[in-house]
């Protein structure tokens, strides 16, 4: 690695770190005043387990972490900073399978990526932060704004693209999201774009309709290109805790999920539901955002994450 990239990795940790202060405050607060005892009991680890279950880790993830605590150092002596230090260590080796990024090496020009989630979780935003990052990585990038019904939606994607240096298609508020999306794979095809990016709308209340134009959108994409679109990223906002699990349930129903997004992780003290998340659904975790600016969405590392959730700097051994 060179010394530019060790800088930005070290600048990134930090805001890491910074991001998950809410979620690691509350947990450390928690851990420091349940483990007064030297040695550890089944007591401690029952007031430990529900400290997790209330970080919104979940009850299944708490309860699996507290039996391995137990079953590693119950009735022996522990403090405070080895208890955050195994459950890190416990916690990265969780989301360890899921610590996947988006992989365009080699792939096929262009990597259609069809970015879904409902109004508010920071989709927009989402795709913005996610070409500027791959612009800067050498990547031709395109935008496509189909999310056609909000037209704020289309004026944040146009200066997001022009912030990053993309080219955005887009139409006129309330055009036929499906049939912007072949324009603009075909024109993404034809300029020689290495990644195309395309919004869509994040209306649930009416569950048939966006399932409808879902489908058409991935229908006409397949005349293009078979395998289209080759990701499906699900962006979910970290602030909504438990109710991400259902958000998840209900587009696995409309389209094939194959990525997650975390975002507004510094917005919350719930970040432990990204760890529930990966125990349950197993759905690889791309990026993750700890901020508003375009350098605040990276792609997600299990080690790094685990250790500012639980308060610990840098990145262990």
């Amino acid at each position: 690695m060179n010394e530019e990239s060790e800088g930005s990795r070290r600048s990134w940790l930090g805001r890491l770190a910074q991001g998950l202060k809410r979620s690691s405050s509350r947990l450390g607060s928690g851990i420091a005043g349940i483990v007064t005892r030297r040695r550890l009991d089944k007591e401690t680890l029952s007031e430990l387990e529900d400290l997790l279950i209330q970080a919104d880790l979940g009850p299944a993830t708490a309860a699996d972490l507290a039996a391995e605590l137990g079953r590693e150092r119950l009735d022996k002596e522990i403090s405070e900073t080895e208890v955050r230090e195994f459950l890190a260590v416990s916690i990265a080796r969780m989301l360890e399978p899921v610590a996947r990024p988006l992989a365009l090496e080699g792939a096929v020009k262009p990597f259609v990526v069809l970015v879904v989630g409902v109004n508010g979780s920071g989709k927009t935003t989402t795709i913005g932060k996610l070409a500027h990052f791959h612009r800067r990585e050498g990547r031709r990038v395109m935008i496509a704004a189909c999310d056609t019904f909000r037209a704020a939606a289309i004026e944040q994607l146009k200066v997001w693209g022009e912030r990053a240096g993309v080219p955005v298609m887009a139409r006129e508020s309330g055009a036929d999201p499906a049939g912007l999306a072949f324009d603009a794979l075909a024109q993404a095809r034809s300029d020689g774009i290495d990644l195309l990016l395309i919004d869509t709308a994040g209306r649930l209340h009416n569950k048939a309709n966006l399932m409808a134009e879902l489908t058409k959108i991935q229908r006409v994409l397949r005349k293009l290109d078979a395998e289209a679109p080759q990701e499906c990223l699900l962006v979910l906002d970290a602030t909504v805790g438990q109710n991400a699990h259902q958000q998840v349930e209900t587009f696995r129903d409309l389209i094939q999920v194959t990525g997650l997004v975390l975002t507004k992780l510094d917005g919350t003290a719930k970040g432990g539901v990204l760890v529930a998340l990966a125990e349950r659904f197993g759905l690889p975790v791309r990026a993750i955002g700890v901020g508003e600016s375009a350098d605040d969405l990276r792609p997600f590392e299990a080690t790094a994450f685990a250790r500012s959730l639980l308060g610990l700097a840098g990145e262990g051994d």
